[in-house]
């Protein structure tokens, strides 16, 4: 066997009008058409895919609340991780910055989600 790419990651949400909210304005993905009836959004970032799939059962309880990126998680890169983290701050999203100390946050979509953004 031999993978030749990464294609996509799926998330689990609980409510899709508020996971698109966070997904659509607050980060600023970009939507594309998915040839599903079920439930559900795909966003394209460069060559990957995310996917977000309807669960409304989903209860996500982080093992570690103390740090988040030791956690199940998906990072993004960013141009500018202050600026970033001003604007996860004034959409009233929770902040951890990265206990490593390198350029990274963590914030967390509407259910539960943990989101990486490192400065690339």
């Amino acid at each position: 066997m031999q993978i030749t790419q990464y294609l996509h990651t799926a998330l689990l949400v609980s409510n899709l009008p508020r996971a698109e909210q966070f997904y659509s304005t607050v980060l600023g993905l970009e939507k594309v058409d998915r040839p599903f009836s079920y439930a559900g959004i795909w966003y394209q970032i460069g060559p990957i895919q995310l996917h977000l799939i309807v669960d409304e059962t989903l209860n996500l309880i982080p093992a570690n609340r103390e740090k988040l990126g030791r956690n199940p998680h998906f990072a993004l890169g960013v141009s500018n991780l202050e600026a970033a983290k001003a604007h996860l701050l004034a959409h009233n999203c929770l902040i951890q910055m990265s206990a490593s100390g390198r350029a990274a946050l963590f914030t967390q979509d509407p259910d539960g989600n943990i989101i990486e953004l490192t400065q690339v």
